[in-house]
């Protein structure tokens, strides 16, 4: 019983950094600049599956980022403008800024597409291991699924109203 207190407490806590912060931190980094926050532009001809990876590990890495001001959060989510008011309202939760995301693995499945292995920290210690999330190359730019993001929120109870309204692809495994 114990154990299934603290798991529904830890999973509490990473549910209220994820919604805290609209998800709030970087992968392991060093130095003290934060991760860029541009979505990266893919080019016509085909990025290399080691671009996709570099390139979806920023958009994760910036995305959960406790440093990373909401607006531009909102731009590295996919249909980020319907979640705005969320992201805006819970960016300054000390737990949300607490919180990391360390991208484990990312796996390109379609030109536009690719699945994110990942755990997420809190205060550098990981919280919710071995999640699976879903990147997608929007106008030629990769963002966090707003899927992904919805199922985060969800374990807090009940995802919100934009998560239904924007259904996209959260997980493949």
């Amino acid at each position: 019983m114990n154990g299934i207190r603290s798991a529904t407490f830890t999973a509490g806590l990473v549910a209220l950094a994820v919604l805290g912060a609209g998800c709030g931190s970087s992968a392991k980094t060093t130095g003290t600049t934060a991760p860029s926050t541009a979505s990266p532009t893919v080019s016509s001809s085909g990025p290399s599956a080691a671009e996709v990876t570099a390139q979806v590990t920023r958009v994760w890495t910036g995305f959960f980022a406790g440093t990373t001001p909401a607006a531009a959060k909102v731009r590295l989510l996919q249909n980020g403008a319907a979640f705005a008011a969320l992201i805006a309202a819970q960016a300054g939760s000390p737990t949300a800024r607490a919180t990391t995301v360390q991208v484990t693995k990312v796996t390109p499945t379609s030109p536009d597409q690719a699945t994110v292995s990942y755990n997420i920290l809190i205060n550098k210690q990981v919280a919710l291991p071995n999640q699976y999330g879903t990147a997608v190359r929007v106008g030629g730019q990769w963002k966090v699924a707003s899927g992904s993001f919805c199922r985060l929120l969800a374990l807090e109870g009940t995802a919100p109203a934009a998560c239904t309204a924007t259904a996209s692809p959260s997980t493949t495994k």
